[in-house]
């Protein structure tokens, strides 16, 4: 999925960029805070829908504009599609108003990921195997959508209905509001949230073979690795996610109130990374952890491929300077497989010679990009 044009307009440090962009390599460098996170932020916009590095759309406009915009152009096959994102900055109501268009038609963020399907692999990946839960449910959750058209739909809902649940139990604890009240959103979170039960399970499931495949080429010393759903919502026998998820929500109700908030369902679920039969987090160097997230992000590629058989962009923001020679080396010989990349890096010493040499060099500065000198 090509990329050949992107226009930024009021976004974070660019009060207006043009850029177009060719086949292959594209290296990105500047120094730290120049803006190269931000051109990579706003492919992922144009992707999903919504930033990578925030949940406040209105934090992507530039100080000072009324607006942020960023558009592109993906050519794929000889067609020719366009995507627009614009967020207009908060109003009086405190909120940012969000505008998606597809070929210049308003349309929902789910219709972009078709057009521009994107796998990022930025620093914080770093931390999936260590950090919160709540990045490796995002990584899920970000495979999710560019899988399910409506998923984007149904787990904005599921938050929303989490979020008056919650304060609807806090009221019912401080002898505010009945219980009888909950039946409503406790059916909203049982019909979205089974759907969002249901698609984590099957990207895992799709997964599961790119991922042991890519993880055996990189290290085929060491045991399989598996990513496994830690859920508390536990299917008895012949249950569906839906029926767990209501006989879990009656089983914590008591508890729920106690403690005014929800304490089943997909919020809170984890992944495990596990090799052979131990969670990597028991015992994996640092090493061995990053050969886990390289292998990932490489299986995450094949399984979007596979959707329609036409790759996706790969988003590698400042990450080579993580890795060792031998893991680069395993990088740069998938890059040059895609029809296009997009490498941000402080240096090019961080980068294999023969991918700079293969690379188009763009160099940025604050505000704006432009090609490398000879």
């Amino acid at each position: 999925m090509p990329v050949r044009s992107l226009s930024l307009d009021g976004f974070r440090s660019y009060a207006r960029l043009e850029i177009e962009f060719g086949d292959g390599p594209q290296v990105v460098v500047g120094r730290n805070a120049a803006g190269k996170t931000n051109l990579v932020e706003s492919l992922v916009l144009l992707s999903t829908g919504r930033s990578h590095r925030s949940s406040t759309d209105s934090e992507i406009v530039r100080w000072g504009s009324d607006f942020a915009r960023a558009a592109a152009a993906v050519v794929d096959a000889g067609r020719r599609e366009e995507v627009e994102v614009v967020v207009h900055a908060r109003g009086a109501s405190g909120g940012a108003r969000k505008r998606v268009r597809v070929n210049g038609i308003n349309r929902r963020a789910s219709a972009l990921s078709p057009v521009l399907r994107t796998v990022l692999f930025a620093p914080e990946d770093m931390l999936l195997i260590v950090g919160s839960p709540s990045l490796r449910r995002a990584l899920l959750d970000g495979i999710v959508v560019q899988r399910e058209p409506t998923a984007m739909a149904v787990m904005s809902t599921y938050q929303r209905s989490l979020t008056q649940r919650n304060s609807l139990l806090r009221r019912i604890r401080e002898e505010q509001a009945g219980t009888d009240e909950l039946s409503y959103w406790t059916g909203l979170i049982v019909e979205h949230g089974a759907r969002i039960l249901d698609w984590r399970r099957e990207a895992l499931e799709a997964i599961a073979a790119p991922l042991a495949a890519a993880h055996r080429e990189i290290a085929p010393d060491e045991p399989a690795l598996t990513l496994r759903y830690v859920s508390n919502v536990q299917l008895a026998d012949g249950e569906s996610h839906e029926e767990a998820l209501r006989r879990r929500l009656r089983e914590t109700a008591d508890k729920e109130i106690w403690n005014g908030a929800t304490l089943v369902g997909p919020h809170r679920d984890d992944a495990a990374f596990v090799s052979g039969e131990r969670p990597l987090t028991e015992f994996a160097s640092r090493g061995q952890q990053r050969t886990a997230i390289l292998a990932l992000k490489l299986a995450e590629l094949d399984v979007l491929a596979a959707l329609d058989h036409r790759p996706p962009l790969l988003l590698l923001d400042d990450v080579f300077s993580e890795l060792d020679p031998q893991r680069r080396a395993h990088l740069v010989r998938r890059i040059g497989d895609l029809p296009q990349a997009i490498v941000t890096t402080t240096t090019t010493d961080d980068l294999d010679p023969a991918l700079v040499a293969a690379s188009t060099v763009w160099r940025v500065e604050p505000g704006y990009v432009h090609p490398a000198l000879e």
